[in-house]
């Protein structure tokens, strides 16, 4: 079904003024040039200015305080961004009727589901397994005995939840997560390496989002742990026994080893990693490709590998590409110092 609002209804969602015509029909949210009338566009980077001229949008979103030639209806917010994914949320997005269990899926006699949930052809589900109000288990996803899921929560295909495993409300997790494998556990014996049981479980809180064929291992013992509010991209490895701070992001290949405690509002950059056993404080930024190796404070920004404060790695990395250089004139230095000492010796 098609949604539509006012500008002035999308305001007051948004907490915005409007500049312009109030009473505007908005349908949909589109980019600056594809955008046609009934459409809200958005304008955040004065490159580009020009195609604001030839929109045909019917409105535009813009920074308050931004002074634009746009001759548009505007809505002025202090966050373009998030009122753009308000927006687009209130427009676009449409939550799903519960459906029930459908024909084609298996269902433990044990497992406990709320009466709106919809569980699509192919799903299993285990023992004593609890699902609540609202959740959508999309085709081929595995929930093994014993596990979990909260109200609201969004399952896509491929998805395996293992034994005993905890997920609160409102999780989304993309095609291919598997939540709960065994953590990298092996005691060494000889040449060989004797498998170490992995009996612990994962804890999603609230609000967490995994990203595609990302993996959150077990815990050894005890729990490995995604606080709430956290969002975490495709392809990213959490080892077992991993406490992860409230509302941090982790970028899409980063790695992180067992044991390590993360902050609250972290953000992790793509290929990022962090070594295991360490404690890194609140509002740490670990820049991509960066690799955190000790125990890092709160409140800075590193890069680098091993990580260092970000401006230290600024300057370093200014060097490298001087080095052939550098060791050109070392080599001469050396030689010319020689040259001197032999002269210094035979005087």
């Amino acid at each position: 079904m098609d949604k539509s609002a006012t500008l002035r209804e999308l305001a007051a969602l948004v907490g915005g003024t409007v500049c312009g015509d109030a009473e505007i029909r908005i349908k949909r949210v589109a980019p600056l040039d594809v955008a046609k009338e009934g459409d809200l566009t958005f304008f955040t980077n004065p490159k580009y200015a020009a195609a604001l001229l030839t929109t045909q949008a019917s409105a535009v979103i813009i920074a308050s305080g931004t002074e634009v030639d746009c001759h548009k209806p505007c809505l002025e917010c202090a966050n373009p961004y998030l009122a753009f994914a308000k927006i687009l949320t209130l427009l676009a997005v449409t939550k799903p009727v519960g459906k029930g269990v459908l024909p084609g899926a298996t269902v433990a006699p044990t497992a406990e589901l709320a009466t709106d949930v919809t569980i699509y052809p192919g799903c299993f589900i285990g023992e004593r397994v609890r699902i609540g109000a609202g959740s959508v288990l999309y085709p081929g996803v595995v929930i093994y005995d014993d596990v979990i899921i909260g109200a609201d929560c969004l399952l896509h295909a491929g998805v395996v939840v293992r034994e005993g495993c905890r997920i609160g409300d409102r999780v989304i997790l993309q095609p291919n997560v598997v939540i709960g494998a065994d953590g990298f556990g092996f005691a060494p014996e000889g040449e060989s390496y004797f498998k170490i049981p992995q009996v612990g479980i994962v804890v999603l809180e609230d609000d967490v989002e995994i990203g595609s064929c990302s993996c959150i291992d077990r815990a050894a013992l005890g729990v490995t742990r995604i606080r709430r509010g956290t969002k975490i991209d495709n392809l990213v490895q959490i080892g077992h026994n991993v406490d992860v701070g409230e509302d941090t992001i982790i970028v899409s290949q980063a790695g992180i080893a067992g044991s390590t405690t993360i902050g609250r509002h972290c953000t992790f950059g793509g290929q990022s990693a962090a070594t295991g056993h360490l404690k890194i404080g609140d509002n740490v930024t670990v820049g991509g490709r960066g690799g955190v190796a000790v125990d890092t404070p709160g409140n800075q920004v590193v890069s680098g590998a091993p990580a260092m404060p970000h401006r230290d790695w600024l300057r370093a990395s200014m060097t490298f590409g001087k080095l052939p250089e550098m060791r050109r004139e070392l080599s001469q230095l050396k030689h010319k110092v020689d040259q001197l000492e032999k002269l210094l010796k035979e005087r």
